[in-house]
């Protein structure tokens, strides 16, 4: 590709950018127009001027000087792949998400006009971008710990053309000063749902987050005992970076080397393990779940009420429900 003229270069990523939604939308995404056209405007190459491959060892940038290096960079730009953006000490700190879960999402999140979102894990900024096309940028707050995560995303969304709000803080946190909000999406994968977002939520608020290896959707609720909050998983896989800087304690990753391979290698039965934690046994879990016609995520559920967190499997107030970690 010779990119070194603006508008060779600019030919080529909107051609790279077609290419991507047709493949998200071919993966049975995107069917709301208004998100398709989010996707076919909002320039993900400005979101990720470098990204890290190779297991975080090599890295590729808009600006380097091999021609070569530089198509590769913009192809990956728009793979549907997540992209590593921040690397520290070795550690993943931040990525952009992959943009066919990124469309799915979005569109669980089942936002209307004149909605606000708050986005707790602001990345490169591309997802907020996304939101600001479809909301406006008024209507979208996006918060994250740490302020090179911030301010190169408030870089990324000028460049794009968006000004919603970005904030540096701890997103288990949430942000009061810009509620409350209509819709709430995490980007970041929880070990339970922070107290605050509920506090910060209109009344019928949705709040779509990963947690374990799934995503969550969550209705909230006003009761005469307070607030609650209650929903099930969708059946799409998630894995994201864990939320930074909250109190919560996230459950170690469950020890499965006692079971056959057949199960521990199994997607949807280590879901369970993730979700349940400490709270069940490796080999009762794997009863329950033979038992119980081995259940993917749908199955599953949380509930937030009278203070306390649980997992359930079918039925909240069923005989399977396991609390999750304390704050």
């Amino acid at each position: 590709m010779d990119d070194t003229h603006p508008d060779r270069f600019a030919k080529a990523a909107a051609e790279e950018r077609s290419a991507m939604v047709r493949r998200i939308a071919a993966g049975g995404a995107l069917r709301d127009p208004r998100w398709r056209a989010a996707f076919e405007e909002v320039p993900r190459h400005l979101f990720v001027p470098y990204y890290f491959v190779r297991g975080g060892t090599n890295r590729l940038w808009c600006e380097d000087p091999d021609p070569v290096r530089r198509a590769r960079w913009l192809r990956g730009a728009y793979a549907d792949e997540a992209l590593a953006i921040r690397i520290r000490d070795g550690e993943l700190i931040s990525s952009s998400s992959q943009p066919s879960l990124m469309a799915r999402m979005l569109e669980e999140l089942d936002v209307r006009d004149g909605q606000r979102v708050l986005e707790i894990g602001a990345g490169s900024g591309y997802n907020a971008a996304l939101l600001a096309h479809r909301l406006g940028d008024d209507a979208v707050t996006t918060v994250d710990l740490d302020p090179e995560i911030t301010e190169s995303a408030r870089r990324h969304l000028a460049a794009a053309g968006h000004h919603p709000a970005v904030v540096t803080g701890d997103g288990s946190r949430g942000w009061p000063p810009r509620g409350p909000y209509d819709r709430i999406i995490a980007t970041c994968t929880l070990a339970r749902v922070p107290r605050a977002w509920l506090d910060q939520c209109a009344p019928g608020a949705r709040i779509l987050a990963p947690l374990a290896t799934g995503l969550i959707a969550l209705r909230v609720r006003e009761t005469a005992r307070g607030r609650c909050a209650e929903g099930r998983f969708l059946h799409t896989p998630a894995y994201f970076v864990p939320l930074r800087g909250s109190p919560v304690r996230h459950a170690c990753r469950p020890y499965t080397g006692a079971l056959p391979r057949r199960f521990s290698e199994d997607e949807r039965f280590r879901f369970l393990l993730e979700l349940t934690g400490s709270s069940l046994d490796p080999h009762e879990a794997l009863s329950l779940w033979k038992r119980e016609g081995r259940p993917g995520r749908e199955r599953f559920g949380i509930t937030v009420r009278d203070g306390r967190e649980w997992a359930w499997l079918d039925d909240p107030d069923g005989p399977y429900a396991w609390p999750l970690p304390d704050e």
